[in-house]
């Protein structure tokens, strides 16, 4: 089995064989094969079985391969009690890449393959898989399997990491108890889908639930309902959220200063600059090498998505992190009741060994927007703090930045009557 990680993980490296964790030829500071194969032996003993019991978070999974026929179920650990925080993002700002390998790791999928349109079939695995993602707290299970549940981690940029996998043959659930809100969305069958999300997250429903209900088809005008793959849900929640919370801050009255707020998790170097200007904004990722999505670059290779008042028109480039972020940077502007440009600026080190889904993003920017922020007068001065505190020199941001190079070389009148033309941006450093 030992063989078999090293030969479907990373590409199959010649490296990786030459290594074999020993050595961390890579550069990273753990092996990322072996911490998938100690997070696989540990949880093998547990599922050597065509039966599970286990206490699903709630959670549930919507694959994508084979749309519009998917698979839907329910993802459970072998183990019962309070296992609420093994599926809820908002709790893992804290947790180190090994505890977080170690819990995801113990989720197993259940699958049942059924097409998108047949929301409203009366199978019972479909149905219960529903209730599971409509439920406010954990649910004790009993899973049948058509076979042994196998495979290795599952990792992705946009979904949070789970375990084995294997298709049901049967659940049998606990009492489980519906959330009041999401049960009232659900069977208003008038609300379109968009408005549900929304009217959720103003009644303080975590992102996370949101998007489980999202994924089963929970909301909508009744006819147009369909399961949404998970990764997808996630994003268009993201999505959703976020476009109407700058349609919000748009009303409000620009911020006076410049602000830099500073945050490191996970060998993440975050920094986000608000500038005083009308919303725009920016995600800028800098992947060194060696790290999750440039594990053999000999590069640092710089990514960025961007809008500016009017938005976007087509998917960001740099995929579902950007929206993750934007909904974090909305929530801190609604909450002041001001408006801002925002850049947010991202250095992925080596020790960011494999990833773990864009609530990583969406997290840290938030804990990043609650530390305390340095105020500049000008925006010179703020690069000049970027620069101290982030290792990629600052010519390098602007220069892979839409919205600092805007702001920089096109001139507003503001700027002529404030200090006089260019005198506050100078190209910095």
């Amino acid at each position: 089995m030992y063989e078999q990680v090293f030969k479907n993980s990373l590409g199959g490296s010649e490296r990786c064989i030459l290594c074999r964790g020993t050595k961390l030829l890579c550069g990273k500071e753990r092996c990322p094969i072996l911490a998938r194969y100690y997070s696989k032996t540990r949880v093998f003993s547990l599922i050597d079985s065509l039966q599970i019991e286990g206490a699903s978070p709630p959670s549930v999974f919507i694959g994508r391969w084979g749309y519009p026929k998917v698979f839907v179920g329910p993802m459970l650990p072998p183990k019962l009690g309070d296992t609420s925080f093994m599926d809820t993002p908002e709790e893992w700002i804290d947790c180190s890449i090994d505890q977080f390998i170690d819990f995801r790791s113990q989720l197993i999928r259940g699958k049942y393959r059924i097409g998108v349109k047949d929301v409203e079939t009366e199978e019972k695995i479909i149905q219960q898989t529903k209730e599971i993602a409509f439920s406010e707290s954990p649910i004790v299970m009993d899973a049948e399997f058509e076979k042994k549940p196998r495979g290795r981690l599952v990792l992705s940029d946009t979904v949070q990491p789970y375990g084995p996998s294997a298709p049901l043959s049967k659940i049998e659930m606990g009492n489980l108890k519906w959330d009041q809100r999401v049960e009232k969305a659900h069977g208003d069958t008038d609300l379109k889908s968009k408005d549900a999300v929304f009217q959720l997250y103003n009644s303080k429903m975590l992102i996370s639930k949101i998007q489980k209900a999202f994924s089963v088809g929970g909301f909508g005008i009744k006819k147009e309902r369909r399961f949404v793959p998970t990764r997808w849900s996630i994003t268009a929640v993201d999505s959703i959220v976020g476009q109407e919370l700058v349609k919000e801050i748009k009303e409000f009255p620009e911020i006076d200063e410049y602000r830099v707020y500073e945050w490191r998790n996970l060998d993440n170097l975050w920094a986000v600059l608000f500038l005083p200007l009308e919303w725009c904004y920016e995600l800028i990722e800098a992947w060194y090498p060696f790290t999750a999505w440039n594990p053999f670059g000999k590069e640092t290779h710089i990514y960025s998505s961007h809008e500016f008042w009017k938005g976007r028109k087509t998917y960001a480039e740099i995929g579902g992190c950007y929206y993750a972020a934007r909904l974090a940077v909305g929530e801190t502007l609604k909450k002041e009741r001001r408006q801002a440009g925002c850049v947010i600026f991202r250095e992925v080190h080596p020790g960011y060994i494999l990833p773990v889904g864009v609530w990583n993003v969406r997290e840290n920017v938030r804990k990043t927007l609650t530390t305390k922020p340095n105020l500049f007068s000008s925006l010179n001065d703020a690069l000049l703090y970027i620069s101290r505190i982030m290792d990629i020199p600052v010519r390098r941001w602007v220069k892979n930045s839409t919205v600092l190079k805007h702001r920089i070389y096109q001139q507003r009148i503001e700027d002529f009557v404030k200090s006089g033309p260019n005198e506050n941006l100078r190209n910095p450093l």
